[in-house]
């Protein structure tokens, strides 16, 4: 199984998995159809479906071009907002891709309809792969849009966090940095931190993907997923873990804000498709 890590627009992520044996392939969050049709023709593969987290324009915009450029392509999801969707599929779904199995893991609360996808191959020596959209990032989580702290700490403890540890993670955004900054404030003796950042920093000015980490190395570092820990627990002055992760969000959602980000009525606007035909003209 060999993924191709692909970067898009100003800091998404969509990746084409490859099944080696058959050149069967399949895409996470083809959100940019022209580049995925460049690495697909680049890598000689036959292309057999689309996994989509969630319904967001960056993470499935290209999912009806592509529809019509393989006709019976299939595209998988749980939210009836994505586009070109053939097979809606629930928490615990298996598929098979040749050898590669997946498991669907269903994790509202970024929206409320959001999946990700498990990955490994049978008797393969090669770590398994967590496909987590903007659920879980490397350092952080995805924003609560239409969720609750409740439902996000289920997804980050009882679904996400219970996976193998060797599990690599590749997330749906390269906000590692950002991420990491505020994860010293929340922490700022971690040397685990420390040491993450400085790493990340290089791969940054570098221009190199910070992904995958895994979902051990997560537990070192990422403060969402450290919320019983009592350092967590002192800087956001709560110790029930839903409390605290509520207020690690809230923080984070008011750390260092980006000047170039969009506002929320633009966030809006870009969800609901009205720039499209702006952005199909670039």
């Amino acid at each position: 199984m060999k993924v191709k890590v692909i970067s898009v627009l100003e800091d998404n992520y969509m990746y084409l998995i490859i099944e080696e044996s058959t050149r069967d392939a399949v895409a996470v969050d083809a959100a940019v159809s022209k580049r995925l049709l460049e690495i697909i023709r680049k890598e000689d593969v036959v292309f057999r479906a689309i996994l989509t987290t969630h319904h967001h324009w960056d993470h499935a915009r290209g999912n009806k071009e592509l529809a019509q450029l393989f006709p019976g392509l299939q595209v998988f999801g749980a939210d009836e907002r994505i586009g070109a969707l053939t097979h809606k599929v629930t928490h615990g779904q298996e598929l098979m891709f040749g050898a590669i199995r997946v498991r669907c893991l269903f994790t509202p609360c970024h929206t409320s309809g959001h999946m990700c996808y498990f990955m490994w191959e049978d008797d393969s020596p090669d770590a398994p792969a967590l496909f987590s959209g903007d659920t879980l990032f490397v350092g952080g989580c995805g924003q609560f849009f239409e969720g609750t702290a409740e439902q996000m700490y289920t997804n980050l403890t009882q679904i996400l966090g219970t996976l193998p540890k060797e599990t690599k993670v590749f997330c749906g955004h390269e906000c590692t940095v950002r991420n990491l900054k505020f994860a010293l404030k929340v922490e700022p003796e971690n040397e685990a931190v420390k040491e993450k950042l400085a790493w990340a920093k290089q791969r940054d000015d570098e221009d190199v993907p910070t992904v995958p980490s895994t979902l051990q190395e997560e537990f070192l570092y990422n403060p969402f997923l450290r919320v019983t820990e009592e350092s967590v627990q002192k800087f956001t002055g709560k110790t029930d873990p839903v409390e605290v992760l509520k207020a690690l969000r809230s923080e984070r959602d008011n750390f260092k804000k980006p000047k170039e980000r969009p506002n929320p009525q633009a966030m809006l606007a870009f969800d609901w498709g009205l720039f499209g035909p702006f952005l199909e003209k670039k």
